[in-house]
């Protein structure tokens, strides 16, 4: 009892902990943050946050910037830049795009909500309309080329960071549009081919894309200036030494954006490119996250302990193998292997066969929940040719339902109200880089109920295999943990170091046609590491999956639904 306290308790400081660390980083300097909705085109709400350091008064109005994400993620992930950028004086207004994070759906509708977000930073007594800059990564970058080209005598210079002009994307670029361009692309971008027609990152300098661009029929030299910032047509190119995802937490991505605002707008405060503090903020925000992770698990001890749900108490399950013979690292391995063999075309698939409706409105969570489901009927047929743990034996039983969905409920509801707080008190959420636990909004909660079924479906036949086919008689907790993390997220961790082992030493991923679903992957990992952890903590305490079969589903739902892209418009 007392040993579950400690453990409820440790995920609340650790949460208190990340969550100030978080918000000190943010606010340094006391920059004040504000959480906004404001109405964009065909009245659709637009939501924001809104950066705004000391310097900025209507008195004393300071340049300003818009900062927007890329697909499938929202205004938390470009914290960096915009920490950084406030920092040096800049108002900042950091996007949810269209069908984004709090902004109303659909998503790509409306130039990516840009145009609109462009003129609502313009209307702010506190910015000088002379002095605006554009930034956006990757779709985020489409998304500030639709403002330009909507409004453009608006802004004053941008950074693409990881994103390009033209493709059918933008108006094709030219030497003198857009105004003043910074192009931050990496070496080892995974969307080299599709963002600018070349086969790796590190050649981006001989797209015929970007020349035209730049003006030039030679390859682009990084760190060249082309052009001339005053006739506002100055071009710049950087190429720091990481992929498309980690511009966010790149201090090379990061400085290449400030030197170039630095440049090229006037009214900031002077601060070394090499001068940035960001990443303490996702240090605590990281903190946070492991300590929710720790507070359901504290939460559900607790709460087991007391009388309503007294009995879903049990002795330790029967253990589905007597060893880790060669049986059972066979079924471990299958388990590890076929979700990653399957990843790929059944990601493609489940969006051919669902696409996007009002009943499942996100491409990506489609996608998602149709490998999850046939990959549930996989394990559940492996586990019956293996004959997992007999029916009826401790390992395989039910305990009451309706007992076991309040407690997985209240567990999840203190976790819940944990990040509520932790938005009310610091304005932060649970995260690292762009793996992150947010709030719902309403729309986002109906939705989440549509994806409840197949997740938890998907849990529940997978996790029954999990604990019923290959729990060991007499591992200590360690080895149960290790065994299940293997088996859940051990195929996923072992492609992913292959596939940007890969990309780092030949330029290439192994599936370089697969990029956007690569990335998607990467999330696989820290995400079925939580799923490991929580099914084993409950499986330890109640002798059942079906605990973590539910908490899992109904979590893995909820941090889906509100981090992906909505395509179909919800009323």
């Amino acid at each position: 009892m007392t040993r579950d306290w400690r453990l409820f308790g440790l995920g609340w400081a650790l949460i208190l902990a990340g969550s100030l660390l978080a918000h000190l980083i943010q606010t340094s300097g006391d920059i004040r943050i504000q959480d906004l909705r404001f109405t964009g085109t065909n009245g659709r709400t637009l939501s924001a946050y809104l950066y705004i350091p000391p310097n900025a008064t209507a008195a004393t109005p300071a340049p300003g910037i818009l900062a927007v994400h890329g697909y499938i993620n929202s205004r938390e992930v470009q914290s960096g830049f915009a920490i950084e950028f406030a920092r040096r004086g800049y108002v900042v207004l950091a996007l949810d795009q269209a069908g984004h994070g709090y902004s109303d759906a659909p998503a790509f509708a409306a130039g990516y909500g840009g145009p609109a977000a462009l003129q609502y930073l313009r209307s702010l007594d506190i910015v000088d309309k002379d002095n605006i800059g554009l930034e956006g990564h990757s779709m985020g970058g489409w998304t500030i080329l639709a403002a330009a080209a909507a409004h453009p005598e608006d802004y004053r210079a941008m950074v693409l960071e990881g994103s390009s002009v033209g493709g059918g994307r933008s108006t094709p670029g030219t030497p003198q549009w857009p105004r003043n361009v910074a192009v931050v692309f990496s070496q080892f971008d995974e969307f080299a081919a599709s963002m600018w027609q070349v086969p790796r990152g590190s050649e981006v300098g001989n797209s015929a894309n970007l020349q035209a661009l730049f003006g030039t029929s030679t390859a682009v030299e990084t760190g060249r200036l082309y052009g001339d910032i005053a006739a506002g047509t100055a071009r710049v190119l950087h190429s720091p030494p990481v992929t498309h995802p980690g511009d966010h937490i790149s201090h090379a991505a990061i400085g290449h954006a400030l030197d170039w605002f630095g440049q090229t707008l006037e009214g900031g405060t002077p601060r070394q490119a090499s001068d940035q503090i960001w990443f303490w903020k996702e240090i605590g925000t990281l903190t946070a996250l492991i300590g929710f992770v720790v507070l359901l698990c504290g939460s559900f001890a607790v709460l087991l302990n007391c009388a309503p749900f007294a009995t879903l108490r049990a002795l330790p399950a029967q253990a589905g193998c007597s060893a880790r013979d060669k049986r059972w690292w066979l079924l471990a391995t299958l388990s590890a292997a076929i979700p990653v063999l399957t990843y790929y075309p059944f990601m493609r698939w489940g969006g051919q066969l669902l696409g996007t409706s009002a009943l499942l409105p996100q491409g990506i969570s489609n996608q998602v929940a149709f490998w999850g489901v046939m990959n549930g009927l996989i394990l559940t047929g492996l586990g019956l040719a293996f004959r997992a743990a007999p029916e009826g034996s401790p390992a395989s039983r039910l305990p009451p339902l309706v007992s076991t969905a309040l407690l997985v409920l209240a567990t999840t509801g203190i976790g819940y109200a944990s990040l509520l707080l932790a938005d009310f008190l610091f304005q932060i959420d649970f995260r690292f880089w762009f793996v992150g636990f947010k709030l719902l909004n309403l729309i986002q909660f109906q939705i989440m109920l549509a994806y409840l079924l197949p997740f938890t479906l998907f849990f529940a036949l997978a996790l029954r295999g999990l604990h019923a086919g290959l729990s060991v008689a007499g591992d200590s907790a360690a080895r149960q943990y290790a065994g299940n993390l293997f088996a859940l997220m051990g195929g996923f961790l072992a492609f992913m170091l292959l596939q940007y082992g890969s990309l780092f030493l030949t330029g290439f991923l192994l599936t370089p046609a697969e990029a956007l679903n690569t990335i998607v992957m990467m999330q696989f990992v820290p995400l079925l590491t939580m799923v490991a952890v929580l099914s084993t903590f409950t499986w330890r305490r109640t002798g059942s999956w079906l605990p973590g079969a539910l908490l899992n589903g109904l979590v893995v739902s909820w941090y889906v639904v509100a981090g992906q892209a909505t395509q179909f418009a919800v009323n």
